[in-house]
């Protein structure tokens, strides 16, 4: 109990804490999230992904392993989320929201900064390789997915090229794995842009929450957030064993397994009208059930 307590108050609030001041300092500062999101999107998020992989010494054969657990969790998991929403006769729609709620967490700012917290500087870099490979294969299943339900996926691909993250991930590597050195000017720049990432993201999905709207709280939203909140990272914590992943790298997987919806499935639903206002509320509903069940399984890790 004292440990559930210390990760509550130490990890969970202080994350919540820059979400909440982003939730009700917006509207008195008249801030849109739009400006901080997209900033964060092209500049913060690039420099942050570069500098944590690029200074990462983690052998290819463990990225390998890493890339290649958390791919199959989430593929898995789109599976048998559509596999729910066919069971239970729900519409083309329904069931295109179920996969990409089982598809996308929370991985970048709410995931970083609780791992972070958690696991301490030495997580952060196989933190980050997951953040990028969900993100980008959860991109093109959203997209997919939302495509499928309308009948079509054009340009998912090139959505997917003009990822900035996916830019940064490329010189990332090659500095990395070439040992090569970056100008010191450079790397300063990129170092202070880096560390704005997680506090200019977390506010901003504070400011995201407030513009959501309404929350309808019914069966399929519960479970809904079921699917995102325990399916995903029991399965990651089964698949995991295989892998011969290390302690970190595991606890650090399962974690971002276990992320509440990202805001940008609720952006992808609205743009290509799959069920949004039940894409929201889930996207609000877990990620207020992720202050439990994330404390407890971080206890249980």
């Amino acid at each position: 109990m004292t440990e559930l307590f210390f990760v509550f108050f130490n990890v969970i609030l202080p994350v919540f804490g820059i979400i909440l001041l982003g939730a009700f300092l917006g509207q008195r500062l008249e801030l849109q999230a739009r400006t901080l999101t997209r900033a964060a999107y092209y500049i913060f998020v690039p420099a942050f992904i570069f500098q944590a992989i690029s200074t990462a010494e983690v052998p290819l054969t463990s990225t390998v392993r890493m890339l290649t657990f958390i791919i199959v969790t989430h593929l898995l998991a789109v599976f048998i989320a559509g596999g729910i929403g066919r069971i239970l006769g729900r519409s083309r729609e329904m069931i295109a929201a179920f996969v990409m709620i089982a598809a996308f967490g929370n991985v970048g700012n709410y995931g970083l900064a609780l791992i972070q917290f958690r696991l301490g500087n030495v997580a952060l870099p196989s933190a980050t390789i997951y953040f990028v490979a969900i993100s980008i294969s959860a991109f093109v299943i959203c997209v997919g997915a939302a495509g499928w339900a309308h009948g079509g996926s054009r340009g998912a691909v090139w959505k997917v090229l003009k990822t900035p993250a996916l830019w940064a991930t490329v010189p990332a590597v090659m500095v990395s794995a070439g040992g090569l050195e970056v100008p010191l000017m450079l790397d300063r720049m990129i170092g202070l842009l880096a560390a704005a990432m997680i506090p200019v993201m977390l506010f901003a999905l504070g400011l995201q929450l407030r513009e959501q709207g309404k929350v309808h709280l019914t069966t399929d939203v519960l479970l809904g957030s079921g699917i995102r909140l325990i399916l995903t990272p029991a399965l990651a914590l089964l698949i995991a064993v295989p892998f011969g992943l290390s302690q970190i790298e595991s606890t650090a997987g399962v974690l971002q397994a276990a992320m509440p919806v990202a805001i940008l499935v609720s952006i992808i639903a609205k743009e290509n009208d799959i069920v949004p206002d039940y894409v929201t509320s889930v996207v609000v509903v877990s990620t207020l059930a992720s202050i439990v069940t994330l404390s407890l399984l971080m206890v249980w890790l």
